[in-house]
């Protein structure tokens, strides 16, 4: 159940725009009304969350009671975690979401009961101090070579989208997915272009509005590491050579 703050702030914006439970529910793309919501017995989902930013300019941390700031600043996009975890000592943890968990993330983004089926830990080293982070599974080869499938990346969240760096790489959660990518933001234009390192994946646009979070790479954690140098890489295609040189020898004599 929501908290009293919650409720009372959802039923408030509904109010202060003059619309019924009704009309209010058709703009929120909800089915019927926001009675239950408003009444606790619906949980407001990432998606509704979404849509009153979008459409309204809500700060969700003011909706949950962590703000005292009703609307976020129009000339930015707020990317701003929409939940921070603690630990039982009311500090800071890193939540996990694995590529099994990343697929219903978009929708229980603001579900604070939701991340509570995440692992947690706290990672002691100043590097991961002054700031939130979030581990994060990566799933396909779209950031080959940087990235291999199914290692994880810790990345730390950030305000606005002005904050991105175009050498950097980010996770990207939209209202549908989660994907690692690169951002850039191209003059004169009001879409942002997430890219991939693979180059077998074309650059794509999107609109602003249509991302929820955004959270810097700032390490990963890899598997499967070896003692193979570059050196010795080298050495074995070289191996590989001589053994393609000699197979073609013998087919030909």
């Amino acid at each position: 159940m929501e908290n009293e703050i919650t409720l009372k702030r959802f039923t408030d914006i509904r109010r202060d725009l003059g619309h019924t439970q009704t009309e209010f529910a058709k703009l929120l793309g909800i089915s019927n009304t926001t009675a239950d919501i408003e009444r606790g017995r619906t949980k407001l989902s990432g998606r509704v969350v979404a849509e009153l930013l979008k459409q309204f300019n809500i700060n969700p941390l003011w909706l949950f009671g962590e703000s005292d700031d009703k609307h976020l600043d129009t000339n930015k996009t707020s990317v701003i975690p929409k939940v921070v975890t603690v630990d039982n000592e009311d500090r800071d943890n890193m939540v996990l979401v694995n590529a099994k968990a990343a697929a219903g993330y978009p929708q229980n983004i603001a579900d604070t009961s939701w991340y509570q089926q995440l692992p947690a830990f706290d990672m002691p080293i100043p590097e991961f101090r002054n700031a939130t982070y979030r581990g994060f599974q990566v799933e396909g080869d779209s950031m080959l070579p940087n990235l291999q499938p199914g290692e994880w990346v810790l990345a730390k969240g950030i305000e606005h989208i002005d904050h991105v760096n175009a050498n950097k790489m980010y996770v990207v959660v939209l209202e549908d997915s989660v994907m690692v990518k690169k951002i850039e933001k191209r003059p004169n234009s009001n879409n942002i272009t997430l890219v991939s390192l693979n180059e077998t994946y074309p650059p794509y646009d999107i609109k602003p509005f249509q991302i929820q979070e955004i959270w810097e790479v700032s390490s990963k954690l890899t598997f499967n590491v070896d003692a193979t140098t570059e050196k010795g890489l080298l050495r074995q295609l070289q191996q590989s050579m001589e053994e393609l040189k000699k197979q073609v020898r013998q087919v030909k004599n």
